[in-house]
């Protein structure tokens, strides 16, 4: 894939911020070299919010004692720890509802094609969204249908840890989840609730970096990758989407946020003929004649 500069430009920070220009470029050039994620000069508030806790357990008093220690470049850790704190970890269980059942649309009508539908839920944070996909696919196999393969993953050791143990909030808990399926398939233990065994089993956590990785193995029905290219040059998202291309089956489906879109940014993929909001690959002409579109997911599963 394309390799994101390490020397991004970035404009001054917005009016009021306490980052200095040398600081959000230090900052900025190291997460997109990491993950390919920009920091937008008008987030720039962001970084004080998201390395406080850091700098408190690491006993700094300022950003320009951690940028100082950054550049002696002796600290490995440190700089995996900067980077998991400046990703936009935001997520919540069933966000944007309506998506959801589409999904379960695109991966019954994949089962009709006969075989068992594979589901890649790309920069899936702390793990909301594909839990949120295993209670639907887990109830309606109660009912006698295929469970899907639901492979999750992320730049982040640490968003992974937290979704393997399936452990969240009340905070949490109450953003978007219904109370039936919270009392389903949680177990709740001192101001927390944590995923039942039972569904926690039925979604694979990976790591993956969407910009420096090869795609998971196999060819997949339905990728959901949502708000994560918003934070992604026009370069690096080009490489995303041909990652994405590779990876779905020729008959697959892309899943975007909904302030995100495939128009103007790729030629791979246009909007779905049958679900509304959905991308597939498109027919597109390649160097050598041949038929992008038409080209077979890698491996098969």
């Amino acid at each position: 894939m394309i390799a994101p500069s390490r020397a991004t430009a970035v404009r001054p920070p917005a009016a009021g911020s306490t980052v200095s220009p040398a600081t959000l470029q230090m900052f900025s050039a190291l997460l997109e070299a990491r993950t390919g994620q920009r920091i937008a000069s008008y987030r720039s508030w962001r970084i004080d919010t998201a390395l406080k806790s850091l700098m408190r357990d690491r006993g700094l008093g300022t950003l320009d004692q951690l940028v100082a220690l950054l550049r002696e470049g002796r600290d490995r850790p440190l700089a995996d720890e900067v980077v998991d704190a400046l990703l936009n970890q935001e997520t919540s269980f069933f966000r944007d509802a309506p998506i959801f059942d589409l999904v379960v649309e695109a991966v019954a009508a994949a089962e009709r094609r006969g075989h068992r539908a594979r589901i890649w839920c790309a920069g899936c944070a702390t793990g909301q969204e594909p839990q949120s996909l295993a209670m639907l696919f887990a109830e309606r196999a109660e009912a006698g249908a295929p469970m899907p393969e639901i492979l999750a993953t992320d730049v982040s050791d640490l968003a992974l840890a937290r979704a393997r143990a399936g452990r969240y909030t009340q905070f949490e808990i109450q953003r978007g989840l219904p109370i039936r399926q919270l009392m389903r398939w949680f177990d709740g233990e001192g101001g927390e609730w944590t995923i039942k065994p039972d569904l926690a089993r039925r979604v694979m956590f990976r790591q993956h970096n969407l910009v420096a990785d090869r795609p998971p193995a196999g060819a997949f029905d339905v990728i959901l990758c949502r708000n994560v290219l918003l934070y992604l040059s026009p370069e690096t998202k080009q490489a995303v989407f041909r990652t994405f291309a590779d990876a779905l089956r020729p008959d697959g489906l892309l899943v975007l946020g909904a302030g995100e879109t495939v128009i103007g940014q790729t030629q791979l993929f246009q909007p779905s003929r049958t679900l509304r909001g959905f991308y597939e690959r498109s027919a597109v002409p390649t160097s050598d004649g041949g038929i992008a579109g038409a080209a077979q997911g890698r491996g098969g599963a």
